[in-house]
């Protein structure tokens, strides 16, 4: 394997996957290293296809993976037909100093296997807050100067969603939407109705095609097929992830050399030239060290990968982290707080059913703090949520045995409808990720240390998700109203952001508006460790604008001889 390439790329996620295609379909020679284990689309998809039954535990994790996975196995989004796609825990345990979940995958691809596909756009709205309020620093950018991106990557990504015309969520260009079942219209006519159409409630814009078109066949996806297993691994590409998408485009260029197993331990500095000339390896399985070279180094080995990754590269020039002269690496960490919302029961519609296993959700988009609505915080949320009738697993927490009660749990429970507000975070110097030098794991990185809380801002902010989804509830007629709040802690969501933020300044911040590094220009990070402020929405599609934008500007640069 050569050791030369104009181009790295650390991480094969979301972000790592579009600058590999990018750059290679730009005629550059790209390494891309990836920690994880090689995952291969379809046939590595052990359990795509699996009934509930052929699943050994009837994906309930035994106490071993909870022991391996003492964080991981907290939460109920670590599942026995995943659990391969994650890193154990007992690997590479980290350190709380405040409660946090850190969710590390294992595989080529990384979260993009297993994300939740919920794709947004940001509007200045999003753009312009921390400016109009004084909060952090500015965005470098507005949306001006990443819409023609977002164009530029959905139709390749493939959205089915629905348009508004709400300028607090620009509409993306969109295949057709997946349907809203009965009770949930039901429900958004009344939410309209009730708020002169103030609050909207739409179907979830989603990553999965819903109309195949050539950009996306020619790759080898098909459309959705409704079976609601996202999370095992799509073998028909329905969902966009790097295996289905990104990886195919970029190696049918034949520019693309893959090195998986491959933890990168250090970016090189070279000191002559003021520039990073390449990276130290660690392999995963012998654990011997490589060193690769390149003209440029695109780092997306998401939000904490890349945090640590940077603050392990030190040298005479950056003693405390590479490019990290403004001292605000690892700070300023933001996630999304959520799990606060209501749900009830739905009455009638008994003679109603859905088709399929619809891989999606309804959308409440953000009301609060727009316009003449003024609350007692910053910022705003948007609700997830969906309507369903309970099925035969219900008869787990039901009393009964034989054939009568078998055939009661055949025919459909009741309609259930829940909201669930997402929320945005501001983003807190004191909200730091550091390392713990002294104790490293089997691959040479050192321990992770988060130190991390929402504060007063989310805490009020929570009280509004959680009423203002009950008042939506009862408005629709909707019983036995419930509201929760399970206190989540940041990690949990995994939309981690903002340890090596964007800004003008490169005394407040780590990358210009291009996610190029204030202190070394052939460095470019564009995973979610470059957000300045969190939004309320998903971020994903943001990463992929951002990443296609930088590499333009970074292969243009390369060719004027500036990098």
């Amino acid at each position: 394997m050569p050791s030369r390439f104009d181009a790295i790329v650390i991480g094969s996620g979301i972000s790592g996957g579009w600058a590999a295609k990018e750059l290679t379909e730009k005629g550059l020679k790209v390494l891309m290293l990836e920690r994880g284990k090689p995952l291969a689309h379809v046939t590595d998809y052990e359990t795509a296809l699996k009934n509930p039954w052929e699943i050994e535990h009837r994906n309930t994790l035994t106490v071993k993976d909870k022991d391996e996975s003492m964080y991981l196995g907290r939460d109920g989004f670590f599942e026995e037909t995943s659990k391969n796609y994650w890193m154990r825990d007992a690997d590479a345990p980290y350190e709380e100093k405040k409660p946090f979940d850190w969710y590390r995958p294992n595989i080529v691809g990384g979260k993009s296997i297993m994300w939740g596909r919920q794709v947004y756009r940001w509007s200045d709205l999003d753009f312009e807050a921390n400016a109009k309020e004084g909060v952090g620093v500015d965005w470098p950018i507005r949306y001006k100067d990443i819409e023609r991106w977002y164009n530029y990557v959905e139709p390749f990504v493939g959205i089915s969603g629905q348009a508004l015309g709400l300028p607090q969520l620009p509409d993306s260009i969109f295949q057709p939407p997946m349907d809203m079942n009965c009770a949930e219209k039901y429900v958004a006519e009344a939410i309209k109705n009730k708020f002169n159409g103030s609050r909207v409630m739409t179907i979830g814009r989603v990553a999965n095609i819903t109309a195949a078109t050539k950009i996306q066949t020619d790759v080898g996806r098909a459309t959705c097929q409704f079976r609601n297993l996202c999370r095992r691994g799509c073998p028909f590409g329905a969902y966009f992830s790097t295996q289905s998408a990104t990886l195919p485009a970029a190696m049918r260029t034949k520019r693309l050399t893959l090195k998986a197993n491959a933890t990168v331990n250090e970016i090189i500095y070279d000191p002559k030239t003021n520039k990073a000339s390449g990276v130290r390896v660690t392999d995963t399985e012998t654990l011997k060290t490589s060193e690769y070279f390149a003209k440029i180094i695109f780092v997306c080995a998401s939000t904490v990968g890349t945090t640590q990754l940077l603050l392990n590269s030190t040298s005479t020039r950056f003693p405390n982290g590479f490019g990290n002269d403004s001292g605000m690496l690892g700070r300023n960490f933001m996630d999304h707080h959520f799990r606060v919302g209501a749900n009830g029961s739905v009455e009638g519609f008994e003679d109603k059913y859905y088709f399929g296993r619809r891989a999606n959700g309804i959308y409440i988009p953000r009301y609060r703090n727009i316009g003449s609505d003024k609350r007692d915080y910053l910022r705003g949320f948007g609700y997830q949520g969906n309507a369903s009738r309970g099925g035969w697993q219900r008869g787990n927490g039901l009393a009964g045995f034989g054939a009568d009660f078998k055939d009661r749990l055949s025919d459909p429970g009741n309609w259930n409808m829940g909201l669930g507000g997402f929320g945005e975070c501001l983003p807190y110097e004191s909200n730091q990720i550091t390392l713990d030098r002294t104790q490293k794991d089997k691959w040479g990185m050192p321990k992770m240390v988060f130190d991390c809380e929402f504060k007063e801002n989310e805490k009020k902010m929570q009280v509004d998700m959680m009423n203002d989804a009950a008042e939506m509830l009862e408005a629709a007629g909707v019983k036995n109203i419930k509201t929760t709040n399970q206190n989540t802690r940041p990690g949990m969501a995994i939309h981690e952001m903002g340890t090596a933020r964007m800004g003008n300044d490169p005394k407040t911040s780590v990358l210009n508006k291009w996610n190029q590094m204030h202190a070394c220009k052939n460095v470019f990070v564009t995973d979610g460790a470059a957000m300045t402020s969190s939004s309320c929405v998903n971020p994903s599609l943001t990463f992929m604008a951002l990443t296609a934008r930088a590499v333009d500007f970074a292969v243009k640069e390369m060719k004027k001889g500036n990098l």
